[in-house]
């Protein structure tokens, strides 16, 4: 790779944002193309535009950090991406590297950490925080770790407290896709009911950035 760096950032905080993008620019090697508070327009801006690395905050509006991960890597494939965010669980590091992540950094980490990680993503690296690389060191065979991302997302929204017709328009499902994938849920899972999910959920750290 030559050049510098093209770097997109992805965050609901538009302080965090130009934090992040202040931080970054000051690295002779980086610059930060575009920035985004939602999914949907860093989804739209990918579909249009190329960038090498997209550091992205799981929890964001509209479809969500897992959803916006697995399109535009879906779209881009040699896009890295690498996930900077306040989850520490192993459930959503596990969740985010199903999804495509190529990296994950918790919000913890040191200002140079995270410039450190940007680099390492882009040379092929997957760099991990020493308290996501723990946490997923003690992760156990929960039953949530059996879901895929999507069904992951919509468990999430269910434990939430979300109906089923909510969960539909916030992703942009049918109401019928999404009972089944409730149906999924509750097979896997072994929760029968949206008070079990929510009790899993919350004892798991996994209710953050579902509002």
């Amino acid at each position: 790779m030559s050049g510098r760096l093209r770097v997109v950032l992805a965050d609901d905080h538009a302080v965090v944002r130009t934090g992040y993008r202040r931080l970054l620019e000051l690295e002779d090697d980086m610059e930060v193309i575009a920035d985004f508070g939602d999914s949907d327009s860093a989804c739209a801006w990918f579909a249009r535009h190329a960038a090498d690395v997209l550091v992205l905050d799981l929890s964001m509006p509209g479809r969500g950090g897992l959803e916006t991960l697995a399109r535009v890597k879906a779209r881009q494939p040699a896009l890295r991406v690498l996930v900077f965010s306040m989850h520490d669980s192993p459930a959503m590091v596990d969740q985010a590297l199903k999804a495509g992540a190529d990296g994950y950094l918790t919000k913890s980490s040191e200002p140079d950490a995270l410039i450190d990680a940007v680099r390492r993503v882009a040379r092929g690296e997957r760099p991990l925080s020493a308290d996501v690389a723990a946490a997923l060191a003690e992760a156990t065979a929960d039953v949530h770790l059996s879901l895929s991302p999507r069904e992951f997302e919509i468990f999430r929204l269910l434990a939430a407290g979300r109906t089923v017709e909510q969960i539909a328009a916030r992703l942009f499902l049918s109401v019928k896709t999404v009972a089944n994938y409730q149906t999924s849920i509750r097979h896997k899972t072994g929760l029968a009911s949206v008070l079990e999910m929510y009790r899993h959920a919350d004892a798991h750290r996994l209710l953050d950035g579902t509002e």
